[in-house]
């Protein structure tokens, strides 16, 4: 298990030097001047210049590259030039929603879509299976932005239960920064919970078709036992794939749920780097987001091994 680890960290390198490259590429393919925005509209060609000098836009673009990279490797991730910190810092003074926000979204997901889809598999072709699938079908297709607009307005405008939307800082209130992250956990974890409960009830169906399911039932245990203790765990396995990878969307898409419920998060910052032109801090952020997903596919996988004690890696 160790050696695999071992193993996967490694990989873990070329990975993201992959990554890092086709980063930096596709930002370079942003079309306009991010000189001339940062410059201001009122900027001379000679403003425009030095612009371009302090952002290292006057370089080719594999010297551009090469220093870039030698300074990701370093852990410096450059300084942002409109908000005139470090890219890490700006990441860091942003985090703490984002984190909250998806942390909240997974546990919403967890809680609609497990139960759901471990329902539904239970019963197939039932009015409960065709109602939880509906359900999920809905969450898939709905907009994010959609029902994030439609929980604002009947919620916080009509019923005024919860705020339309801001954030409060945990080292503020604890009590008012989670009361102020339902909603936009809610927006976003609904549609991850459409997925795990179609997942679940994949993998269910498959699991209790078995012959060892047939073998508990023959045995006389209850319903429940064989279907919350033999089968549950087993279909797991495959579901937390699901799950894992569930964290790092949920991260990338917090751009959309911040955006609309105006919380000062990583993924408005997102925002507001690619409308400034602001290449560090889209290159910091991008590449924090896909170390999110590496990572999680190490975790998942170490996951297998608790979930299932029959999985042995070499």
């Amino acid at each position: 298990m160790w050696a695999y680890l071992a193993r996967r960290l490694l990989y873990l390198l070329p990975v993201m030097l992959v990554v890092v490259s086709i980063v930096f590429l596709l930002i370079h393919l942003i079309p306009g001047d991010p000189a001339a925005v940062m410059a201001g509209a009122d900027a001379t060609p000679e403003d425009v210049a030095k612009m371009r000098n302090i952002m290292g836009l006057d370089r080719p673009l594999y010297e551009q590259y090469g220093r870039w990279l030698f300074r990701t490797i370093q852990g410096d991730l450059g300084r942002s030039i409109f908000l005139e910190r470090p890219v890490t810092t700006a990441i860091a003074e942003r985090l703490e929603p984002t984190i909250l926000l998806t942390t909240f979204s997974l546990m919403v997901a967890l809680i609609i879509g497990l139960p759901a889809g471990v329902l539904s598999g239970a019963h197939p072709n039932s009015w409960l299976d065709k109602g939880m699938m509906v359900v999920a079908m809905l969450g898939v297709c709905v907009p994010a932005f959609w029902l994030g607009l439609n929980l604002i307005y009947l919620f916080a405008y009509k019923l005024r239960w919860f705020p339309p939307g801001n954030y409060v800082s945990l080292s503020t209130s604890i009590a008012g920064g989670l009361y102020y992250m339902l909603l936009p956990s809610l927006c976003l974890g609904f549609g991850q919970s459409a997925l795990i409960a179609r997942m679940v009830r994949s993998c269910m169906l498959e699991v209790l078709a078995q012959d060892y399911i047939r073998t508990a039932r023959a045995k006389g245990l209850s319903e429940k036992i064989v279907v919350y203790v033999h089968a549950l765990r087993n279909a797991m396995v495959p579901t937390s794939t699901v799950i894992g990878m569930t964290i790092a969307v949920l991260m990338g898409g917090a751009v959309i749920t911040e955006t609309v419920f105006n919380i000062a998060g990583v993924g408005r910052l997102v925002i507001s780097s690619v409308l400034r032109r602001d290449y560090p801090v889209i290159q910091g952020i991008i590449l924090f987001i896909a170390f999110v997903y590496v990572v999680m596919n190490i975790l998942v996988d170490v996951l297998y091994c608790l979930i299932d004690p029959r999985i042995r890696y070499e």
